[in-house]
């Protein structure tokens, strides 16, 4: 059985958005190895419609921008959204019953899907499908934007600290 597991950067102030901070090297090589190890990914519409960046090509685009984006585009995803009538490569639209068909995702595949888009994210949190939520706490502080969170969690236990390069500190979170 999958883990479900919520993952994105965050301001200090509890912000996201991936126009105003960006992961230094050492963690976008962090978010490379993780992204080619996951079972696969489900997005929020809009999250989708951002991440969907990765399908095309870039001219400037580095070694590890390309390895990225191979690594992104052989991941199987999934796209929870009432407005987007199609969605690109390997991809799929989830039905309206999102929890009973994240819960099938999870019974069918093992191995650790990511969530991403914190409105998805918290209409899940309520459901018990998300397994582990993990923070990516950059130092600096956005003062608006989406928040992380959007509505209340289960109670949650510290479960694992980790420093990845010299600024960020991921923490793992999973409900009691």
């Amino acid at each position: 059985m999958a883990t479900l597991v919520y993952a994105l950067n965050q301001s200090l102030d509890g912000y996201v958005d991936h126009m105003k901070f960006a992961p230094d090297p050492v963690l976008f090589r962090h978010f490379i190895a993780d992204v080619g190890g996951l079972a696969g990914c489900i997005y929020g519409g809009r999250m989708y419609e951002i991440m969907r960046y990765w399908d095309d090509e870039q001219a400037d685009w580095g070694e590890d921008e390309r390895e990225y984006a191979a690594a992104w585009r052989s991941r199987p995803k999934w796209v929870a959204s009432r407005t987007l009538e199609t969605v690109g490569p390997n991809a799929q639209l989830l039905g309206p019953d999102i929890v009973g068909e994240i819960g099938a995702l999870k019974e069918a595949r093992d191995g650790v899907i990511e969530v991403s888009g914190p409105g998805l994210a918290g209409s899940l949190a309520g459901s018990g499908v998300i397994d582990e939520y993990r923070i990516y706490l950059h130092p600096v502080v956005l003062g608006s934007g989406a928040p992380f969170f959007t509505g209340p969690l289960p109670p949650m236990r510290l479960a694992e600290t980790e420093r990845i390069g010299e600024d960020v500190i991921r923490l793992t979170y999973r409900p009691r």
